[in-house]
């Protein structure tokens, strides 16, 4: 089976998931949804990643979930979320998702995310210390949940 692994990330935890998750699975081609285009007709599997700020999902992946929801809805499909709080995650993947992408979903995880001062501007270091009261790089990106993702998936 060929998979698609598409993502949108703003400082790399997406992009570091999608290429651990490609590590697991044969025959997967990961792209970079602000770089990279690609024709969902060859893949019958994709994955659809995207880091989460505030909430939200990347711009990018937005864009690309509203011109191509009937192609992935037809495929065999998963939904990842990178971020460094995953309080929330039912209710992010509720708020960014049409009821059509999220019913398609095999499988959808809350994997995890990283935060690396080094790779922020300002407001990000200000706000993510008043938020989790951290100031050193640290990660919350697990090989556990993506290891169960991609036995869910396949």
């Amino acid at each position: 089976m060929k998979t698609l692994i598409l993502y949108a990330t703003k400082h790399g935890a997406a992009k570091d998931i999608a290429e651990r998750l490609a590590e697991l699975l044969p025959d997967a081609t990961v792209c970079d949804l602000s770089a990279d285009t690609v024709s969902l007709a060859d893949f019958d599997c994709v994955i659809f990643g995207s880091s989460v700020y505030a909430g939200s999902i990347r711009k990018e992946a937005k864009s690309y979930l509203s011109k191509n929801a009937s192609q992935l809805v037809s495929k065999r499909f998963g939904l990842f979320l990178s971020g460094i709080s995953a309080g929330e995650s039912e209710e992010v993947f509720v708020s960014n998702f049409s009821p059509e992408i999220l019913g398609a979903a095999s499988t959808k995880s809350f994997i995890g995310g990283v935060f690396n001062p080094d790779k922020c501007n300002l407001f990000e270091r200000i706000v993510i210390r008043l938020v989790t009261k951290k100031t050193k790089y640290f990660s919350t990106i697990s090989d556990e949940r993506i290891k169960k993702f991609a036995e869910e998936l396949m």
